[in-house]
């Protein structure tokens, strides 16, 4: 009886362990594959650099891209080796572009706008330059939030000047908790939080990353998708 009890004890386990690996594999094509409703956002677009490989930017705004966001500079030292190739495919493609600077803590702002001025050129028709704003691994200075305000402003005024346009500051959820910076800042914001909209910032946010897990034809791997609020 023991032996019977314990192979009937497996078997239940096993079948849990089946049922809750369908479970996983079906909430993870829903994962995948949502975007907030169109009807509530119908403007929807993407994040992307170099980590996406060669993206066929045709076949990516036939799934429903309206703009994107293209990685261009981090830092003061690096750019990113797609951003041409991208921002040539998406202008070819008939997707409206942004450069996006990710910003570091630990390089001056000077010298990290410098390198995003020689990096992204001037486009009258190309989308406002973004920060990001958010805790690198490699970087573990936490300056003051002065400080943090005073080299941020600096840092903007430099990349409008260039681009003619005000930036919008894509800032992380941690990063605003520490230094606030939406009610320090008179910028727009992106903000992140998957799939349910996000309340972190003192100001209402002008775009949300919605999932940072989403897949579509064109592009290798998961992409950031964001909508724009109506």
């Amino acid at each position: 009886m023991a032996k019977r009890d314990i192979r009937k004890t497996l078997l239940s386990l096993g079948m849990i362990v089946v049922v809750l690996l369908i479970v996983a594999f079906v909430l993870r094509n829903i994962a995948i594959g949502w975007a907030p409703p169109r009807d509530q956002y119908p403007v929807q677009g993407i994040s992307v650099d170099e980590s996406h490989g060669q993206i066929v930017w045709h076949v990516a705004g036939a799934t429903g891209v309206d703009f994107a966001y293209i990685q261009a500079t981090s830092g003061a030292e690096k750019r990113d080796a797609n951003f041409a190739a991208n921002i040539k495919g998406a202008q070819e493609a008939g997707v409206r572009y942004g450069a996006l600077h990710s910003y570091s803590l630990c390089k001056l702002a000077t010298d990290q706008a410098t390198m995003f001025v020689t990096t992204v050129p001037r486009g009258e028709n190309m989308l406002p330059p973004a920060v990001r704003l958010a805790f690198d691994k490699s970087c573990g200075e936490r300056p003051g939030r002065a400080l943090i305000l005073s080299e941020l402003n600096t840092f903007l005024n430099q990349i409008e000047a260039h681009s003619g346009k005000r930036a919008i500051i894509a800032v992380s959820r941690d990063f605003e908790e520490l230094y606030n910076i939406s009610s320090g800042i008179d910028r727009t914001f992106w903000l992140e939080a998957n799939f349910f909209p996000p309340d972190y910032a003192t100001k209402p946010w002008v775009m949300w990353r919605a999932s940072d897990m989403r897949r579509i034809s064109g592009v290798d791997g998961p992409i950031n998708w964001n909508v724009v609020r109506p």
